[in-house]
Formats: structure tokens, C-alpha cells, sequence
């Protein structure tokens, strides 16, 4: 079945009223980095998924008003680090404009990866990826990276629910 669509449409939704029930979905935190002409770059990053084993990829979907994601798009290669329970301050970091900070990477320690992408020591896992196909999605970009190279640490997971981060408590 194809799906079609005949442009945007006048939405009903209250804009925040959006914004609060999908608050209600937890998900990991994640920072986005790459380094372009020799600097790094990087923005947190809520909306990512795994996409495809078989090649392996992943998904991300940087807002349009990102000063980021350009820089990072420009440098064809990125790194998705998963973010642990310990790292509240780095995903703190890097949520904020590259245009309104100093350098976001300046108490972040960090190694490049295969394709020269930062990978954030102490993460809890990363991937890194090539930039892959954008495709328009709103006030959003949706946008694929082919897995080249990939790591896991340990630890828990930061997690981003309903406007703060919490971390995993054992179900009891």
C-alpha cells in the first residue's frame, strides 16, 4: 500500500499538547558528533532508532534549526554516542545552541572514531555512521547513517521523560 500525500496539511493539533503527550515516551539520550575541518562538532539528540541489520544503519531526525547538524552533514561521517546514567551533564551540554555556547566539547573527553567522529569517552555505546539520505519531516530532517563502526560500554542508560532526565531503577 503507498502512502500519499498531498502536501502539508492545516493541523488540528495544539502544538504543545503534542509536545506533552509524546513527553510521556521515554527515550535515551544520545549526542551527535563529527568533526568537521579538524573541529568538532555535536547536538543532543532524542530521536534516534536503529533502522536495519542487514545493512546495518540507523536513524536520526536533527531539527531544521539546528547550527549543528549542517556542520555535521558537511563532514559526511558522524558518531551517535549513547549517553549513561552518569552523563546528565554532557547531554545538558550539548542541548544548547552551538550559536549561544563556547565550545561544547571543553570538559568532554573524546577520541576520534574509524571515520574521525568524536566518540565520547564513558559513553554507554556508540555507532558511527556515514551521512546517509535526508528526507524533508517537518520542522525536522530524517536522516539514515550506514553503520561503519560501533562500540559498547557499560553502565546504565540516560533517559529523557517528560522534560528531565531520570535513569533505570530495577522493577521490583
Amino acid at each position: 500500500m503507498a502512502i500519499t500525500s498531498q502536501g502539508p496539511q492545516p493541523s488540528a493539533i495544539d502544538a504543545m499538547e503534542f509536545r506533552r503527550a509524546l513527553g510521556h515516551f521515554a527515550t535515551g539520550v544520545t549526542v551527535v558528533t563529527a568533526l568537521e575541518d579538524g573541529e568538532p562538532v555535536g547536538f543532543t539528540c532524542q530521536a534516534f532508532f536503529s533502522l536495519s541489520l542487514e545493512p546495518p544503519m540507523v536513524a536520526l531526525a536533527p531539527a531544521k534549526a539546528s547550527t549543528s547538524w549542517p556542520r555535521i552533514a558537511r563532514a559526511g561521517a558522524f558518531c551517535v554516542n549513547v549517553l549513561g546514567e552518569d552523563q546528565e551533564e554532557v547531554g545538558r551540554a550539548f542541548a544548547v545552541s552551538a550559536a549561544t555556547t563556547d565550545d561544547k566539547f571543553a570538559d568532554v573527553a573524546w577520541h576520534p572514531g574509524t571515520l574521525g567522529a568524536p566518540v565520547l569517552d564513558g559513553c554507554l555505546a556508540w555507532v558511527e555512521c556515514e551521512v546517509g539520505i535526508a528526507h524533508d519531516a517537518g520542522d525536522h530532517e530524517l536522516v539514515t547513517g550506514r553503520v561503519h563502526d560501533l562500540g559498547i560500554g557499560a553502565g546504565g542508560p540516560l533517559l529523557f521523560y517528560q522534560g528531565s532526565y531520570h535513569r533505570l531503577e530495577p522493577h521490583r
